[in-house]
């Protein structure tokens, strides 16, 4: 069930009143089947993984609270960990892992003939295991007390405005919120409507009105000249950013409609003057979730600069694996931990604080020039997410630079003339919308503060752009298929 399909309104005009009117155990009741319903709207066969990673690791988390034993609390973290990993690698890494090796064999001059299975990617599977790992660790940790309440953590799991493309929440913030009652207020309910409303902007609008520039592009590299390659790749960026980070908003402002507060996932990454701060204004939720579960589980930055260094490509690795079964994710990933681990080299161990709003021209030029550093750096690994395989990689990236290596030398397509001119409409309504929220520090671009009437404009005009510029069909969110 996608946020921009008429299905999902229909199913949230049906959710909301009857959440509004039970009592607080029935509402948790209720959204558990709600959840269960929306989830089981893609294939009814995947609820089966969901509960049971369910039932993994409420049973586990139990038993690791209740024994004093250091020993069978490790063990029961092993066996939750091997569950949720192996379901995970199997759906997700199987074909993947089974191909890399058998290429190994070809080039070592064997001829293996490796099984393939026909393996469907359940949606969203890959942060609902994400959560529940999490859960369990804290347990673990001593962090995190083990709810006896199977539908309480049963909800924690399915939370349906977030199970399918995160944020990827802690059982300290949202299963406290399921835990205990909730009251939605009228400001909960204006601000709400102001995310879904941002949101789908960015994902209706913007990302899915450059969408088919996007897929040209990188569908035929070899035949389009360098500048239409830059344009495409600068499509890719605004379409992933506000793809993104137009589902968190719908998904936030949907949860604060029922008195739930996600954690704010994006908060203008592009503005960032390094790429240390860019990770934390992207996806938030994965970031702190590879810092807290497994950098520092490496070791962190406690053995040394060395350490921290491989601490860092490592985790960054994984996380380019935790996208896809692609080794053009690894590489994506390996090259952001490039990235961290160069600048924690230059910068010698500094902390580094997220960048303010300049105020005078000369901090306004030299912020400027940061950002668009960071921005190209992020550009090149995008080339990388977005490519279907290594071969389109290098190819592309070949093609951007073309004017300065006659190999790589390309053909200028003329249907790029119309997408240029697209790229500038959508990319100055995308920096519009985020440089609102960074000047003001507010989490959309009509904060309360601002005139009646100069909101309702914003309103009126987003709706406008709803109605008269959006894609003519419903394009999947890009992060389902992780």
């Amino acid at each position: 069930m996608l946020f921009n399909s008429f299905v999902f309104v229909f199913f949230l005009a049906i959710v909301l009143p009857v959440y509004y009117r039970l009592s607080h155990a029935w509402q948790n009741r209720f959204l558990v089947v709600a959840s269960y319903v929306f989830y089981g709207w893609w294939d009814w066969r995947f609820l089966s993984l969901l509960a049971v990673s369910t039932a993994v690791d409420y049973v586990a988390a139990q038993a690791i609270e209740a024994t004093r034993s250091v020993a069978r609390k490790r063990l029961w973290l092993f066996s939750s960990l091997v569950a949720n990993l192996g379901i995970l690698g199997f759906f997700k890494y199987f074909n993947f892992f089974v191909d890399s090796f058998s290429r190994v064999l070809v080039s070592l001059g064997l001829n293996p003939n490796p099984p393939v299975l026909s393996i469907v990617l359940p949606v969203g599977i890959s942060f609902y295991t994400f959560q529940t790992m999490a859960y369990t660790i804290d347990v673990y940790r001593g962090q995190q007390h083990a709810t006896r309440n199977l539908v309480n953590f049963a909800l924690y799991v399915s939370y349906f405005p977030q199970l399918v493309a995160g944020p990827i929440e802690r059982a300290s913030r949202l299963l406290t919120q399921i835990e205990r009652p909730r009251r939605v207020g009228q400001d909960q309910i204006a601000s709400a409507a102001q995310l879904i409303l941002w949101g789908y902007v960015k994902k209706v609008a913007i990302a899915d009105g450059l969408a088919s520039y996007v897929d040209i592009a990188f569908q035929k590299p070899m035949e389009l000249g360098a500048g239409a390659l830059w344009i495409g790749l600068y499509a890719f960026a605004i379409q992933i950013y506000c793809d993104f980070s137009g589902y968190s908003d719908i998904a936030r402002g949907v949860s604060r409609l029922m008195g739930v507060e996600l954690m704010e996932n994006f908060r203008q990454p592009y503005v960032s003057a390094n790429i240390t701060e860019f990770w934390r204004r992207w996806h938030i939720s994965l970031s702190t979730w590879l810092r807290d579960y497994l950098y520092i589980s490496l070791g962190g930055n406690r053995k040394g600069p060395m350490a921290q260094y491989q601490n860092l490509i490592v985790t960054m690795l994984l996380g380019g694996l935790w996208h896809g079964a692609n080794w053009t994710f690894v590489a994506w990933g390996g090259l952001h931990g490039l990235y961290l681990a160069l600048h924690k080299l230059i910068t010698r161990g500094r902390k580094i604080s997220e960048t303010p709003p300049p105020n005078t021209l000369r901090s306004w030029s030299v912020q400027i020039v940061k950002m668009l550093v960071t921005f190209h750096l992020v550009c090149v690994t995008w080339v990388l997410f977005r490519s279907p395989n290594m071969e389109t990689a290098y190819l592309y990236l070949g093609g951007l630079i073309s004017p300065l290596f006659p190999f790589f030398e390309r053909t200028t397509t003329p249907e790029f003339i119309g997408a240029f001119w697209t790229l500038l409409f959508y990319g100055a309504f995308a920096i519009m919308l985020d440089l609102g929220c960074w000047l003001g520090n507010h989490e959309t671009c009509t904060p309360p503060r601002m005139r009646w009437w100069v909101r309702g404009a914003a309103y009126a005009t987003g709706l406008l752009i709803l109605s008269f510029v959006r894609a003519p069909s419903g394009e999947a969110f890009i992060y389902f298929q992780f």
